[in-house]
């Protein structure tokens, strides 16, 4: 089983396919992977750290602090050096940008510009947000980087338009993730 004891770091991006976080979760689990899910900011508005928490059986980061009265903190650094792989899943246009351009101003954000493991990202926007020149060079940029971009099937998108830009079922990316540590 490739995914047996893989540290899997999950990014949860602020997207309506956040709703495939928790099948995702659930499956990696299964496979035999330790989650850890940093959910973004917008990210909560369509899937709840109870759901993630209860299927990754880890608090969800939310954030860079972890009581901030005590001045308690996510450290970005450790996590991007506990992961295996980070995993992006969905990776909206926002999140796509910032990693892009190295702007770093949420927990994500962080772990990203200090994870030292590999890194994949699952886009999920809408086909014109994908096919926009400025999203085509921040992923060819992200790829040039040494990312792997899991790229997006066409299909029916939230909007009701049909195209690319659909983040891929949770199935698949599983799969992938098992190519990749197969190879």
């Amino acid at each position: 089983m490739p995914l047996q004891d893989r540290k899997i770091l999950l990014g949860v991006c602020g997207s309506i396919a956040a709703y495939k976080a928790a099948p995702l979760v659930r499956l990696l689990v299964k496979a035999g992977a330790e989650v850890q899910v940093i959910l973004t900011a917008s990210a909560s508005a369509f899937v709840t750290p109870l759901t993630l928490g209860t299927l990754s059986k880890k608090p969800v980061l939310q954030g860079f602090l972890k009581d901030e009265a005590a001045g308690e903190w996510h450290n970005h650094v450790h996590l991007g050096l506990w992961a295996d792989v980070l995993l992006v899943a969905p990776a909206s246009a926002n999140t796509l940008a910032h990693f892009a351009h190295g702007l770093c101003d949420s927990l994500l954000d962080a772990v990203y510009l200090s994870a030292r493991c590999p890194v994949l990202l699952a886009p999920a926007m809408d086909l014109d947000m994908y096919a926009h020149p400025a999203t085509t060079a921040n992923l060819a940029k992200l790829r040039s980087y040494g990312n792997i971009v899991l790229d997006s099937p066409a299909g029916e998108l939230a909007s009701g338009l049909s195209g690319p830009g659909r983040m891929l079922e949770p199935e698949d990316i599983v799969v992938e993730l098992e190519r990749f540590f197969t190879r």
